[in-house]
């Protein structure tokens, strides 16, 4: 989106963050190989293949039609294990400050993620790795501290019509006063002037401080319904506590989240 440098920008304001070197590991191996394990040795003693009578209640109907739908649970769990990822962008795994492009790939993948330009500030073009390009409701952005390697994750920006969720339970379309609750206290924000509703502070409140090391940024925009009237107190290039009046009369709500190191 236009407003995603500014973001990085604010993502960052109040500390600088040292970026670390990224070493990949090996992709892992998560399949296992065939079963190795040795076949019975000995063929069943005469004496066992004589009740031979014993056979037919362990092949009679009742076990049988009762493996069915253990083959069936089987299944079901088999497709749940490969079913796609819960939809929520957390500091760690394939989040986390040594991500990289091929880990996305293999967590979501090949096909579900790209190399590809993404809106910048200005009308400018940046290079991102792109998760879900192809639908709205799925889609994530992530840029690369190293973006010749596409390592080391620097910002993931969640937008549009995305319904990824971030760290905290946080959403886009949440509420100014949602946010604030989840913070335990008021933040400051820009007005929605040039750098439209950015958090600059969360004030030292439950959001300035995630699990695994990253920070986090959101942008606000107004309610489209808000008058002109409503709207001229905020349309300025300053910042405003979360509980000011004049802002919480606009009725702002999250279009933009930023994650980053």
């Amino acid at each position: 989106m236009k407003s995603f440098a500014l973001l990085i920008a604010a993502l960052f304001v109040s500390c600088t963050l040292p970026l670390a070197a990224f070493a990949q590991a090996p992709v892992q191996d998560r399949f296992p190989g065939p079963d190795d394990g040795k076949p019975p040795a000995q063929a069943p003693a005469p004496a066992t293949a004589k009740p031979a009578k014993t056979a037919k209640p362990a092949a009679a109907a009742t076990p049988a039609a009762a493996a069915k739908p253990a083959e069936g649970e089987h299944a079901k769990h088999a497709a749940a294990s490969t079913a796609t990822p819960a939809r929520t962008v957390s500091c760690k795994d394939a989040f986390a400050k040594d991500s990289s492009h091929i880990k996305l790939a293999t967590l979501f993948g090949s096909q579900n993620v790209t190399w590809d330009d993404v809106d910048g500030p200005e009308g400018s073009r940046l290079k991102a790795t792109v998760v879900f390009p192809n639908d709205p409701k799925r889609r994530l952005e992530v840029m690369w501290t190293q973006p010749d390697a596409r390592t080391d994750t620097q910002v993931i920006a969640i937008n549009g019509q995305s319904t990824w969720g971030a760290p905290k339970g946080l959403k886009l379309g949440m509420a100014l006063a949602a946010v604030e609750k989840l913070n335990g206290k008021p933040f400051r924000l820009n007005g929605f002037g040039k750098d439209g509703g950015t958090v600059q502070s969360w004030e030292g409140g439950a959001l300035s401080d995630l699990p695994g090391g990253c920070k986090m940024s959101l942008r606000f925009a107004p309610d489209p319904k808000a008058s002109p009237e409503v709207l001229k107190d905020v349309a300025v290039e300053k910042t405003f506590g979360s509980n000011d009046a004049a802002m919480k009369k606009t009725a702002p709500k999250v279009v933009e989240i930023l994650i980053g190191y």
